[in-house]
């Protein structure tokens, strides 16, 4: 396994270095000129041009791409052309929102899409099934701003039950619960469908297996049937789209963050791309890429205790 865990962190650098080139090359296509918007509207040329040489955006792409890649190993992403703060620190102040978004938005879809998906694979073709499929499907098929807009209408406007916006703190606290829990909920219900969809579909074909006939052939109970041996097993897949919808969720915490105003790293890229912010661009691309290479990781090792049978040399 620890062989497995070294081959795969190895093979994931080329990924990572791939996925900054590819941002480095196309953010540089956006128009707009970055050291006019940092030296500012009423800077002269001489001052833009100023600028442009502090910054380093004279240099050929390759020896920018070098400079910033040669930082980054060691953790210093430089410093953010807009707000002229490191941009590590400007990571640091937005990761604990995102996280805790993410987090508590995966914990809602992976609850509720798994108890949803066995309630429904337990009750096939009763009304049951279709109401919970229905459900599923119009969560899927909600955009997630129109999702957030309703929640803030119906729950912050017309009930009064939670702010509209802003960030207070974490969210194992009430006043930060309080104010995270509608942009989970609005993350979350679109992989809540997808999780109850993935987890009655598996449930279904295991239930039909072989071993499963067995298992109640020999006098087992049927809570015993369902839950030990059939729900084990289809959860074998379920748990790739879990771990992948970890690194989405961060993603797409982007539009979310947006929405409510929350200070988080979605809503930071929505500024840093706008003000073509190279470095702090790259600085969380790279982040996201490398968050989504030590999910699959975690994820090939939890297939391991699910299933013992898979085996990594």
């Amino acid at each position: 396994m620890l062989q497995y865990i070294l081959r795969k962190l190895l093979f994931s650098i080329p990924v990572i270095i791939g996925v900054s080139i590819l941002v480095f090359l196309m953010i540089h296509l956006v128009p707009g000129d970055p050291a006019r918007i940092a030296a500012g509207v009423k800077a002269t040329d001489a001052q833009v041009e100023q600028t442009r040489e502090i910054l380093g955006l004279n240099d050929p792409l390759h020896i920018q791409f070098i400079n910033f890649t040669k930082g980054a190993l060691v953790g210093d992403f430089g410093k953010s052309i807009r707000t002229k703060r490191p941009i590590s620190v400007e990571l640091a102040s937005r990761i604990p929102c995102t996280f805790q978004l993410a987090f508590l938005s995966l914990i809602i879809a992976t609850t509720f899409g798994l108890v949803l998906g066995v309630i429904s694979s337990a009750f096939r073709g009763t009304i049951i099934d279709n109401i919970t499929m229905i459900g599923a499907l119009f969560g899927l098929s909600m955009p997630s701003f129109w999702r957030g807009l309703m929640l803030i209408l119906l729950f912050s406007f017309v009930l009064g039950w939670f702010p509209a916006s802003g960030y207070a703190g974490p969210f194992w606290t009430w006043e930060g619960f309080r104010h995270l829990i509608l942009p989970a909920i609005s993350l979350g219900t679109a992989y809540t469908g997808t999780l109850a969809r993935l987890t009655r579909s598996n449930m279904l074909e295991v239930l039909g297996q072989d071993y499963i006939r067995t298992a109640r052939s020999k006098g087992l109970k049927e809570r015993v049937v369902f839950f030990k041996h059939a729900l084990r097993n289809a959860l074998i897949s379920v748990v790739t789209v879990i771990g992948l919808s970890l690194g989405i969720l961060l993603g797409g915490a982007m539009i979310t963050e947006t929405v409510f105003s929350l200070p988080g790293i979605g809503s930071l890229g929505v500024t840093a791309i706008l003000a073509r912010d190279y470095k702090l661009v790259q600085a969380i691309v790279m982040l996201m890429a490398t968050i989504f290479v030590i999910v699959n990781l975690v994820v090939d090792i939890i297939y391991s205790i699910l299933d013992p049978r898979i085996k990594y040399d």
